[in-house]
């Protein structure tokens, strides 16, 4: 699943909590959720980690970790 994906019906402020929690700023957060700029494999991990598994390390960066598990 992607990041535009995974907000899709989330209550608002959704986005800024998960910013927050990851250590980013939200404008960075909405590049990331646009596609326009690609998370660090670091932050790949987080991502996955903060979303249990929806939003997977893969799906971010399939040019770093491969397009499956």
């Amino acid at each position: 699943m992607t990041l535009d994906k995974y907000f899709e019906g989330k209550p608002r402020g959704t986005k800024i909590a998960m910013a927050r929690a990851l250590g980013i700023s939200k404008t960075w957060m909405s590049l990331l959720i646009a596609g326009s700029h690609k998370a660090s494999p670091e932050l790949c991990v987080r991502i996955e980690k903060y979303t249990k598994s929806a939003v997977s390390r893969f799906n971010l960066r399939p040019d770093i970790f491969g397009s499956t598990k």
